[in-house]
């Protein structure tokens, strides 16, 4: 056979090695393309399953819930129980006071998180490590533990004894937004210790060029801190923000402890059944009646559903920031 010959048998041999090892390459592409589209639905049916069911029986009638047949798609549709919901909870009442609280809670945290993880970043002052270890010892100890004394706290306000000693007693905090301002005020609100590592981590990965800079023109700490340092932290902010007004919405701990006669809606949702419950028994004349567990169940379901629908609006407006915010934050390397 010629040179020439083998060399043509050559270059086709490797044509096809090569079309072959590309097919492979695609093919393994593909099965990999296939394989993550399979674990991103199921993650996402995981996470999106309780969402599902729970607006599934919203809509459902009570009669829906003991047919075998009926699993996802209700037989029988039905809006009566967000009727229901929306009038026992006192929606709009509880919407509204719950947006105050919300906002009000949200802002005091960021304003005292932000300070307290600038100066852990970027300060040295003595027992600093000593006292960051008791900032993160508020994600570990429940707030239950602490429940009693701070009851106690709010409902005899006392500054060192003086305003007993002024007027005579002790104020009473209690059904009023004080306790929740006081306590975001100084950074000890609820999932507090979280948002000043947010912000410590952000200022500890921040160049020290700049604050330097900023110095040598002869700006203060404070100056440089909202001058220099601030706007590059508008990212871990809008995290700090959203988290504390989302945990601050569905909060049932703080809100049913410091609030009993205001009504915001985790305690309007607690309230439904014993409401409705109530409601049926005064128009029975007076007779008790006890609602099966199956329509409270349904009940539970549908006001969740309203406290859930302005969280839903806010992350669609808000997840482009929210999604950045966190990949920047450091949240996924803890």
């Amino acid at each position: 056979m010629s040179s020439i010959a083998m060399e043509q048998r050559n270059v086709t041999i490797s044509k096809k090695a090569k079309r072959s090892y590309f097919s492979m390459y695609r093919l393994r592409q593909l099965m990999w393309s296939i394989v993550r589209t399979i674990l991103v639905i199921g993650i996402c049916f995981v996470i999106l399953y309780p969402l599902i069911v729970k607006f599934s029986v919203s809509i459902m009638e009570e009669r829906d819930l003991y047919d075998i047949t009926v699993r996802y798609v209700p037989k029988h549709f039905t809006l009566k129980n967000y009727q229901t919901a929306w009038t026992y909870m006192r929606y709009p009442e509880a919407f509204m006071n719950s947006v105050k609280l919300s906002l009000l809670t949200s802002l005091m945290q960021l304003i005292s998180c932000t300070l307290v993880g600038y100066g852990f970043a970027r300060f040295n002052f003595p027992l600093k490590n000593l006292l960051f270890g008791l900032v993160i010892a508020i994600l570990v100890v429940p707030p239950q533990t602490i429940m009693i004394p701070l009851f106690l706290h709010f409902r005899f306000f006392d500054i060192f004894g003086i305003i007993s000693a002024l007027t005579g007693h002790t104020l009473n905090l209690l059904d009023s937004y004080w306790p929740f301002i006081l306590l975001s005020a100084t950074g000890m609100g609820l999932k507090n210790g979280l948002y000043i590592y947010i912000m410590r981590q952000h200022f500890r990965g921040a160049p020290k060029d700049l604050e330097e800079a900023a110095y040598i023109d002869g700006a203060g700490a404070f100056k440089t801190f909202y001058r220099v340092m601030l706007p590059g932290a508008i990212p871990m902010m809008v995290t700090v923000f959203l988290f504390s007004f989302v945990w601050q919405w569905t909060d049932t701990f703080y809100s049913t402890l410091f609030l009993q006669k205001l009504w915001v809606l985790p305690t309007a949702l607690s309230s439904l059944v014993p409401n409705v419950s109530q409601a049926y028994s005064s128009a029975q004349l007076g007779i008790m009646v006890y609602l099966s567990p199956a329509y409270s169940s349904m009940l539970n379901n549908t006001g969740s559903i309203l406290v859930i629908i302005p969280l839903i609006i806010i992350y669609l407006f808000t997840q482009r920031y929210f999604v950045e915010s966190i990949e920047r934050s450091g949240l996924t390397g803890m």
